[in-house]
């Protein structure tokens, strides 16, 4: 199983970045893919999670309406369009595979099986 994150970089207050994940070695579309990101003394936190079966999107308040999550089933890669970017969202930023999720469980990190190595967003 491999997450390959990508299209981290640095950018100024108020640009936009697309964020790539592609994903093998698992059954791609049946699962629920989400963005993480970590700063550097914060703890790991999900806020956008994506599930094809339902067709439903998640979001924290925090990205709302600045950041959309799709998918490509065909291509096996997640996106993450972040735009009007902030310094506060300045981290390491994940991709990450549940069986399935739910408004009960989308943020919950422990759900989630499979995991990236991140890549890096510096917002200044």
């Amino acid at each position: 199983v491999q997450l390959v994150e990508s299209g981290g970089a640095s950018v100024q207050a108020g640009g936009s970045l697309r964020l790539s994940c592609v994903a093998s070695g698992f059954t791609y579309p049946s699962y629920c893919m989400g963005w993480f990101r970590q700063a550097p003394g914060k703890e790991r936190e999900v806020f956008a999670a994506l599930y094809s079966l339902d067709g439903r999107s998640y979001y924290l308040d925090s990205v709302k309406g600045r950041f959309t999550i799709s998918r490509d089933n065909a291509k096996n890669t997640l996106y993450l369009q972040m735009n009007s970017l902030k310094p506060e969202d300045t981290a390491k930023y994940y991709c990450a595979a549940a069986g399935r999720c739910s408004g009960g469980n989308w943020a919950r990190a422990s759900d989630y099986t499979y995991w990236g190595q991140g890549t890096q967003v510096t917002v200044s």
